[in-house]
C-alpha cells in the first residue's frame, strides 16, 4: 500500500486506496470522496430478542455518524474559508516553502504550472472547503474539497508536488 504524506509536515493525506486523476498539467490530483455511515452497525444474528426477554434497546449506544471517507481516514481538519487575498497570500508562502523541498527538475515543472493551477482554484474559491493534515501545521499544504454540479459526494484536490509517496 502507498500512503501520500504532506512533503512539508509529514501528515498522511491520501493513499492509493483512493484513485486520483491528474488535472492542470499534473499539478493537481482530483480524488473522489464518499459520504459513509460510521458506527451503529445493525447485525442480525438470527435471534429473536422478544422471545429471549430482550427489549428494543439493550443499553447499546448506537450513534451513527455520516462522515466523508477521506476526511475520516486521514483525520483531515477543516479550516475556515479563505477570501481571495488570504488565498493568494497562502499560495505565495506555499510555493516558496514547497519549492525549497523539491529537486531542480520537479521545481521547474512546479513553477511552470502552478500559476494555471492557482487560477483554476481561484475560479472555484467560493465553492471550496479547506482542510489541513492532522498536525494542523500552518505551513503545510491544503487539501481542497468541492461538490461538482449535482454531485452528492465531494471531490478533493491535492497539490501533487506537495505529496511524498511512502510504501507501507
Amino acid at each position: 500500500m502507498l500512503v501520500y504524506q504532506d512533503l512539508l509536515t509529514g501528515d498522511e493525506l491520501l493513499s492509493d486506496s483512493f484513485p486520483y486523476r491528474e488535472i492542470e498539467n499534473g499539478i493537481l490530483w482530483e480524488v473522489d470522496g464518499k459520504w459513509v455511515i460510521q458506527g451503529a452497525i445493525d447485525v442480525d444474528i438470527g435471534a429473536n430478542p422478544s422471545a429471549e426477554g430482550g427489549g428494543d434497546d439493550e443499553g447499546v449506544d448506537d450513534q451513527a455518524v455520516k462522515v466523508v471517507d477521506i476526511v475520516d481516514t486521514f483525520r483531515l481538519q477543516e479550516q475556515p474559508p479563505f477570501d481571495k487575498k488570504q488565498f493568494v497570500t497562502f499560495m505565495k508562502r506555499y510555493i516558496k516553502n514547497l519549492s525549497a523541498k523539491l529537486d531542480a527538475e520537479k521545481q521547474e515543472e512546479f513553477k511552470k504550472n502552478i500559476e494555471g493551477a492557482t487560477k483554476y482554484l481561484l475560479g472555484k474559491l467560493k465553492d471550496l472547503q479547506f482542510f489541513v493534515g492532522e498536525s494542523m501545521h500552518d505551513d503545510g499544504g491544503l487539501v481542497f474539497a468541492y461538490y461538482k454540479d449535482g454531485a452528492t459526494d465531494p471531490t478533493f484536490l491535492y497539490f501533487s508536488h506537495g505529496l511524498k509517496e511512502v510504501k507501507c
